[in-house]
């Protein structure tokens, strides 16, 4: 064999966002001059090179090339060892090509950002926010939650306390916000707090800078504020009808019974008919026998019959639909700069149930270039927005949207320029998340 090559170091680990080199030895054996070029093989070849691409060796020379591993500080690219291997090819035909093989170690690194959802809360009895954390970085990582209360008059408890995330994934824990007493009436009452996310210390590193984030709760009160006023205006309302009934109405009502007892009223109301029939036929039957007075009474009028079998009707009472759950749901889309938009489904409804859309968000926490379009029920637009003017944009609807059954909500990105956050490397793709609330509604009683 005329060709020999050698890696200095069978591994070498790398940092994302830095450069490593290892050194590469090659050399020529063989009696002519000949030209190699170097080819990477492995997971890590999209982020490694081989500098010169090409050398041309005299016989019996060696010269020295350098591997140069560079990965991009992103979840794309896994924390661990990945085997690797350069491929030393000749050009000459009649030469076979050489492959030293090593492994090459990512290092993990730790990057958490944090969203408080919504950041302002109302409520008679608690208010109920979100928190979405986001593992921005190459290694699974369990952060903890906790919360810091601004007033004594309140509690503050997260459904659990802490988060597992996978890289390049969100996970989101519930904040529940309680106020100490009840508020009776008067004006509402803000208490503020802060949410903690505390992210884990690396290995032989000081613990990372927590996330923290600004909230409060606006409490309610119990009773209306216009409620006082509201009674005493009845309470006026009700002392003027009385006053009028018996002022104007009673007088005159008492007036217009007396005027329609009249003699001719009195009389026909002691004789009646009865009596009248009873005299008539007195003096009949002095004459007769008095079997026609026997029958100048009155005859009484049957009460009416029920017909047998006959029942009565009501319509029975639709049944309720069952009470709307809660819902929520979260997509987050990578795309490239000059390959077409990417897009992404982040709820489709299920048979048999409709979803109401009333809450969104999206986050463009890079601070890319480009579009992103909310759409749902396959293709009805929502949401347009520029990325390059917003960092977090919310949205909150009064009428909710209806999703029916088979419907979906989609955001679609299209990239032009990936944006640079502020003291961070440059990511590699444009990142951006939706976040959607709502309720979730069975269509069968």
């Amino acid at each position: 064999m005329s060709l020999t090559a050698s890696l200095d170091a069978s591994s070498v680990t790398a940092v994302p966002g830095e450069e490593t080199s290892l050194p590469l030895q090659v050399r020529n054996s063989g009696s002519t001059v000949e030209e190699y070029r170097f080819e990477v093989a492995g997971a890590c070849a999209a982020w490694t090179t081989v500098e010169p691409a090409t050398l041309s060796l005299y016989p019996g020379s060696t010269e020295t090339v350098s591997v140069t591993f560079r990965p991009p500080r992103d979840p794309s690219v896994p924390a661990g060892e990945t085997p690797f291997g350069v491929r030393v090819v000749p050009t000459s035909d009649h030469a076979e090509p050489v492959v030293p093989e090593g492994r090459v170690t990512v290092a993990p690194f730790t990057e958490v950002t944090a969203e408080l959802v919504p950041r302002g809360s109302h409520g008679v009895r608690r208010g109920a926010h979100k928190v979405a954390v986001d593992n921005r970085g190459n290694a699974p990582l369990t952060v903890g939650l906790a919360a810091r209360s601004g007033t004594e008059r309140t509690r503050i408890s997260f459904a659990r306390p802490e988060l597992r995330i996978e890289p390049g994934r969100a996970a989101f824990a519930e904040l529940r916000v309680k106020p100490g007493k009840r508020l009776w009436r008067g004006t509402p009452v803000v208490h503020t707090f802060q949410a903690v996310v505390a992210p884990p210390a690396p290995e032989g590193e000081e613990a990372a800078t927590p996330v923290v984030l600004d909230g409060s709760y606006q409490q309610e009160p119990l009773l209306p504020r216009g409620l006082p006023r509201a009674l005493i205006l009845a309470c006026v309302l009700a002392l003027v009808l009385v006053g009028f009934w018996y002022g104007l109405l009673r007088p005159a009502v008492k007036s217009a019974a007396r005027e329609a007892i009249t003699p001719e009223v009195i009389a026909s109301a002691t004789t009646g008919p009865g009596k009248s029939g009873g005299q008539t036929g007195g003096q009949t039957g002095g004459q007769t026998g008095g079997r026609t007075g026997g029958s100048g009474g009155g005859a009484p009028t049957p009460a009416p019959t029920p017909t047998p079998g006959a029942t009565a009707s009501a319509t029975p009472p639709a049944e309720p639909l069952p009470p709307a759950v809660p819902t929520s749901a979260q997509v987050q889309i990578r795309d490239g700069v000059g390959g077409g938009s990417s897009s992404g489904t982040a709820l489709t409804v299920p048979a048999g149930q409709t979803f109401r859309l009333t809450d969104i968000v999206v986050q463009n926490p890079q601070g890319d270039a480009g579009t992103v379009v909310v759409t749902v029920n396959r293709g009805s637009r929502v949401l347009s927005l520029a990325l390059e003017n917003f960092r977090d944009s919310d949205y909150h609807f009064v009428t909710p949207i209806t999703v029916p059954a088979g419907g979906n909500v989609t955001m679609t990105v299209t990239c032009r320029k990936v944006g640079r956050p502020v003291n961070a490397p440059a990511p590699g793709r444009c990142a951006e998340s939706l976040f959607l609330g709502g309720t979730m509604q069975s269509n069968k009683p």
